[in-house]
């Protein structure tokens, strides 16, 4: 039978080509140039109490911010698929806001709304809440990148099962918590993770909407990003590069784990279908 692409070989021949131009050789060079300056000049760049600070909010950020687009992601993507409602198509549109949005723009709008004399923050200055120049307020932000990932990831899901399931799971006399809990999740937990997962990688070199609203005040509300580009504005290569190759290492072993996780999820979801 003819085949409208090529065969296997020149495809997967050029797939290996562009992904080494793109992906593969500029992360490669970037290790290679941060051991250029020998491992004492690589440690010393990284072993800073200021690196480990910023690492830890960049990763703890990321973390909670998908956390929360896992809860409300899910919800919207149910809302959008199972009902009718005036307006739905606006709102639809609008959860894709955050890819066509300018980050710079998005850090600006969340600054003026978060600020103390903006339409938000003057209602939680009362109580005494802060969000702006906080790890609060990069969490916001991040959240606010990431909701796209896990809405678009789950709705899929959610238009291809069937209601009957679940229908004759409330006949067996079934709760709707044990509907969701047993029939549903299970089926969307692959995708949900997914979604998240790509909403924590995404957050992770989030730089635009974050630095307005962070203040970057050094060890308190400076992500790795904003650290990198102040070591470049230094002139100070050989840490920016170093920081970057430490962000690198982590962000694949934990993407690498989170992927491990998804596909076991799916085997173990394969083997119950299996067996039923």
């Amino acid at each position: 039978m003819r085949q409208t692409l090529p065969g296997f070989s020149l495809t997967l021949g050029f797939t290996i080509l562009y992904i080494s131009f793109l992906v593969f050789i500029p992360l490669i060079a970037l290790v290679w140039y941060s051991l250029d300056f020998g491992w004492a000049g690589f440690w010393n760049a990284v072993w800073d109490e200021r690196v480990f600070a910023a690492l830890r909010l960049s990763f703890s950020a990321s973390f909670f911010a998908a956390l929360i687009n896992g809860l409300f992601g899910l919800l919207i993507a149910w809302v959008l698929v199972r009902y009718n409602f005036f307006g739905k198509r606006i709102m639809d549109g609008i959860i894709d806001l955050p890819f066509a949005l300018p980050t710079a723009v998005a850090g600006i709008a969340l600054t003026s709304l978060y600020a103390e004399n903006g339409w938000i923050g003057s209602l939680l200055a009362p109580l005494d809440i802060q969000i702006v120049f906080t790890p609060f307020g990069v969490t916001v932000a991040l959240t606010f990148i990431g909701l796209p990932f896990v809405v678009r990831m789950v709705e899929p899901v959610l238009r291809t099962l069937e209601k009957e399931t679940e229908e004759a799971a409330s006949l067996l006399g079934a709760s709707p918590l044990t509907i969701f809990r047993t029939v549903l999740l299970p089926v969307l937990l692959p995708a949900l993770l997914a979604g998240m997962t790509l909403a924590f990688a995404r957050a992770l070199g989030e730089y635009g909407s974050v630095v307005f609203i962070a203040g970057n005040i050094p060890m308190q509300t400076e992500i790795v990003p904003l650290l990198i580009m102040n070591k470049l504005e230094q002139f100070d290569y050989a840490g920016a590069t170093a920081i970057a190759t430490i962000m690198l290492a982590l962000s694949f072993l934990l993407l690498f784990t989170a992927n491990v996780l998804q596909w076991w999820l799916a085997k173990k979801l394969g083997q119950k279908g299996a067996e039923r």
